[in-house]
Parts: C-alpha cells; sequence; structure tokens
C-alpha cells in the first residue's frame, strides 16, 4: 500500500512539473521573435572632431552679424602677426599686466569677440577658451622682423583656393586640427579674415564635407635651409 502511494505521489509531482514547465514554454512561446544585436562596436572620442560644435550656439548669430569693411581683417594681417606659419600668434597690442598669464584678462574680448574700440579692431576668437594660461604661447610683439639677417628661407602659408579635391569640391583643410578644432573661431563672423570668412557658419558640421589633406606645409620647421649653391 505505502509503495503504491509512493509511485502515486511521485507521478503526482511529475504531473505537476510537467504543467509548470509546459505552462512556462507556452507562454515564452507567445513572445514575439528577435535576434540579439551585440554590440562589439567601440567608438572613441576624436578631440578634432567634437570641438568643431563648442561654438555651434552661435552659429546663426555669425550668420546675421554685420561686417565692417572699413576694419575686416585679411590673410596679411592674419599670418604677419605670427613669427612662422603654424605659430601662435602674437599679441600686437599693450597687455592689461605684463605678468597676467592670461584668463579672465584676455578673454574679456578675445572669448566671444567683438569690435574694439580702443584699437579700432575685431578681436579674434579663440578655438580654446578653456586653456586660461594664455601667455605660455602668446608672446607681446617686439619687433616685425629678425634681429638678424640669414639664409634661411621663410615657409609660406597654404594660398585660399588651391586645395580642393576636384574642381567645385569642397575645400580641403590646409593646416592641422591640434589647437585649431574649433573652425568657426576662425572662420565665421566679421572677426575672421574675409578670404577664408564662410558663407554658411550654420552647417556646423564642417568636417561632414572638409577633410584634411596629407599636402600640408610643415609647421614643425618654421623655416627651411636654402640650398648653399643659391646662396654662392
Amino acid at each position: 500500500m505505502k509503495k503504491r502511494l509512493g509511485i502515486i505521489s511521485l507521478f503526482i509531482i511529475l504531473f505537476i512539473t510537467f504543467i509548470v514547465i509546459w505552462s512556462f514554454s507556452y507562454q515564452t512561446g507567445l513572445e514575439e521573435g528577435y535576434v540579439p544585436i551585440e554590440n562589439t562596436a567601440i567608438h572613441t572620442n576624436i578631440p578634432s572632431e567634437s570641438g568643431v560644435f563648442k561654438r555651434s550656439e552661435f552659429a546663426l548669430e555669425y550668420a546675421n552679424m554685420p561686417v565692417d569693411a572699413n576694419h575686416q581683417r585679411t590673410l596679411d594681417t592674419y599670418y604677419d602677426n605670427r613669427a612662422y606659419h603654424g605659430a601662435p600668434p602674437s599679441i600686437p597690442h599693450p597687455v592689461k599686466n605684463e605678468r597676467s598669464l592670461g584668463g579672465n584678462t584676455c578673454l574679456q574680448c578675445h572669448q566671444n569677440g567683438g569690435f574694439v574700440k580702443r584699437f579700432e579692431a575685431y578681436a579674434p576668437v579663440t578655438p580654446h577658451p578653456e586653456m586660461v594660461n594664455c601667455r605660455q604661447c602668446h608672446v607681446s610683439q617686439n619687433s616685425n622682423s629678425l634681429f638678424k639677417s640669414a639664409n634661411l628661407a621663410k615657409v609660406h602659408a597654404p594660398k585660399v583656393g588651391v586645395n580642393n579635391a576636384l574642381l567645385g569640391t569642397p575645400p580641403m583643410i590646409p593646416h592641422q586640427i591640434q589647437m585649431r578644432e574649433n573652425c568657426l573661431s576662425c572662420h565665421a563672423g566679421p572677426a575672421a579674415p574675409k578670404e577664408i570668412r564662410v558663407t554658411h557658419p550654420e552647417r556646423i558640421n564642417c568636417r561632414q564635407c572638409h577633410v584634411p589633406t596629407d599636402r600640408v606645409v610643415s609647421e614643425i620647421t618654421p623655416f627651411s635651409r636654402t640650398n648653399s649653391k643659391d646662396n654662392e
């Protein structure tokens, strides 16, 4: 009798287990089928890409800013304010405090630009206002010429309008991206040199159409020594 009750109990337990498993399987089968997507791609942040969008909120303002034709900056003045192509621009005006490292003193005019009545000029917009130690790279302009003449040939800056991959295509970027990630700082608004001022600052994803070129003039060596036979 006890043996028969044990068999019946085992049968009941197995039956209940079957019902539970079948019910779970049935409910699972009612769910919509899908293929799980494994996200194996590793995306890294590219500083040269993200920096383009830093001043994007000012894009429409740049497009609508009036430009004073008598006080426009040009590429000649842009390059004349540098010791060599690719160098940080020097400070062409008296500084407020000779011991100042920059920070709020410089950013008063150079963070957002604008016309400075004192100097009768547009203040260039810095592409990296977060680097507040301005005087580490930018020095006061004490001379407009070399200390002594030498047989060194100056590297010429890239010209405008000759760096298109194909006729009619967007111009390529003829300079390095480091420290110049913020395109709108130099290419938008009345403070931008007129030759490189864009007509569409509202299109803030600049790198979508404009790509760096491998034909970049060397910005590491500011001067190249000329052939000695040419100097004889």
